[in-house]
C-alpha cells in the first residue's frame, strides 16, 4: 500500500504540473488569437516570431516534464529563428515543427483538463483503497488510476511533441553535413601529418643517405677506409629511414591490426605506452571482426588517449576497456590524473588530438564523450556503430 501511495503521489505531482501548464496554454490561446487577428490586419506581423518562440518554450517545458516521467527524452528539431523579420517569418512558416507545436497546443487545450481528475481521486482513493486493502487484503483500485492518468498524458504528449519526419530528416542532413566537414578536416590533418613526417624525417634521411653514398663513391679508390665508414653511415641512415617509414605506415593503418586484431593491437599499444595500463576486452576475440575502419578508429582513440595521459595527466596508470555491443564497439580509456582536458571550441587553437579523435568517431556516425573535471579523473568514451 505504501508503494502505491508513493507512486500515486508522484503521479499527482506530475499531473499538477501538467495542469499548471495546461492553464498556461488556456491563457496563451488568447495571445495566439490576438496574434492571428493582428497578422490578418498586417499590423501584428512583427510579433509572429516571438509568438512562435513562446510556443516553443511551452512545448519544451512539456517535453522536459514528459521525459522526467517516462525516462525517455523527446528530441527537438527546430530551425533557428533569427532576424531580420522577413527571414524569421520565412523560417517559422517553413519549419514543420511550428505546425506540430500548434497541433499539440490545440490538442492539449482539449485533453489538459484530465489532470483535474487527480484532485478528487486522492481522498476517494485513500478512503476506498485503505478499506479495500486493510479489510479485504486486496490490491488498491482507485489510487493506481492517478498513475494511469499521468501515463496517458505522457503518451499523448510524446506522440504529439515528437518532431515530424520531415524535421527529423532535415536535422539528420545537417548532422551528416557537419560530420562530413569534420571527416574532411580530419583527413586533411592526417595528410599534413604524413607530409610533415615524410618531409622532416624520411626525406631528410634519404637525402643524407644519397650524399653519403656519393661521397663513398668518390673516395673508394683513393681512401677505401673512409669509403667503408661512409657506407656504414649510409646503412645506418637507411635503417633509420625504414623505421620512420614504418612509423608513418602505422599511423595510416597499423599492420598489427591486420595481424592481431583490435584486442591484440591495443594490448601491444598498452605495453609500449610508458604507463601501467590494464586492458579489458569483452566479445572482441570472436571470429567475426569489426570492419577495418571501425578497428582503425578504435585503435586511434586508444592510442591518442594513452599518449595524452602519458604527456599531460601526470598519472602513472590507465585503464582501457573494449567491448562488443549489439550495435558496434564501445571504447573507454580512463586515467586518474589531474584532469582538465577540454575539446577546443570552434576556431580555437589547441586540443588537436582530442579533436582528431572526435572527428574520426563522428566520421563513422559514432558518439564521442570526454569527461575530465579539474582534479581528474579523465575518461574518454566512444561508441562506434557497425553491423556484426
Amino acid at each position: 500500500m505504501r508503494a502505491t501511495v508513493r507512486q500515486a503521489a508522484r503521479a499527482s505531482v506530475q499531473l499538477a504540473r501538467a495542469l499548471a501548464l495546461a492553464f498556461g496554454c488556456y491563457l496563451f490561446v488568447t495571445v495566439l488569437l490576438v496574434t492571428v487577428v493582428a497578422t490578418v490586419t498586417v499590423v501584428g506581423v512583427g510579433i509572429v516570431p516571438e509568438t512562435v518562440l513562446l510556443i516553443r518554450r511551452l512545448a519544451g517545458a512539456k517535453r522536459r516534464r514528459t521525459a522526467a516521467w517516462t525516462g525517455r527524452d523527446i528530441a527537438e528539431a527546430y530551425r533557428p529563428v533569427a532576424p531580420p523579420l522577413r527571414a524569421s517569418l520565412r523560417t517559422v512558416a517553413h519549419d514543420p515543427c511550428t505546425y506540430a507545436d500548434l497541433r499539440w497546443l490545440t490538442a492539449y487545450y482539449l485533453y489538459g483538463w484530465l489532470a483535474v481528475l487527480a484532485v478528487p481521486l486522492w481522498p476517494i482513493g485513500l478512503i476506498a483503497d485503505g478499506l479495500w486493502c486493510g479489510v479485504f487484503r486486496r490490491p488498491a483500485v482507485v489510487l493506481p488510476l492517478i498513475g494511469r492518468l499521468a501515463g496517458l498524458d505522457a503518451r499523448w504528449s510524446q506522440a504529439l511533441l515528437r518532431p515530424p519526419p520531415k524535421a527529423r530528416l532535415a536535422g539528420r542532413v545537417e548532422e551528416l553535413t557537419a560530420t562530413r566537414a569534420g571527416a574532411i578536416a580530419a583527413h586533411a590533418t592526417e595528410l599534413r601529418r604524413i607530409e610533415r613526417d615524410l618531409h622532416d624525417g624520411t626525406q631528410a634521411r634519404l637525402v643524407a643517405l644519397s650524399m653519403r653514398i656519393g661521397m663513398a663513391r668518390r673516395v673508394q679508390d683513393t681512401d677505401p677506409a673512409t669509403a667503408r665508414i661512409l657506407l656504414d653511415q649510409a646503412q645506418d641512415q637507411a635503417e633509420q629511414a625504414l623505421t620512420e617509414l614504418r612509423h608513418v605506415v602505422r599511423g595510416i593503418h597499423p599492420p598489427i591490426l591486420t595481424d592481431r586484431g583490435l584486442s591484440g593491437a591495443v594490448r601491444a599499444l598498452a605495453a609500449g605506452s610508458g604507463l601501467s595500463v590494464s586492458v579489458d576486452t569483452e566479445g572482441l576475440d570472436e571470429p567475426v571482426r569489426a570492419p577495418a575502419a571501425v578497428e582503425a578508429a578504435a585503435y586511434h582513440v586508444v592510442a591518442e588517449a594513452l599518449t595524452n595521459a602519458a604527456k599531460h595527466s601526470g598519472a602513472e596508470r590507465a585503464e582501457v576497456s573494449l567491448a562488443r555491443t549489439a550495435t558496434g564497439v564501445r571504447v573507454r580509456v580512463r586515467d586518474p590524473g589531474r584532469g582538465g582536458a577540454r575539446l577546443p571550441a570552434a576556431g580555437e587553437a589547441g586540443g588537436t588530438g582530442l579533436l582528431g579523435m572526435q572527428r574520426r568517431v563522428a566520421a563513422l556516425d559514432g558518439t564521442f564523450v570526454l569527461t575530465s573535471p579539474d582534479g581528474g579523473p579523465t575518461c574518454v568514451e566512444a561508441e562506434l556503430p557497425c553491423v556484426w
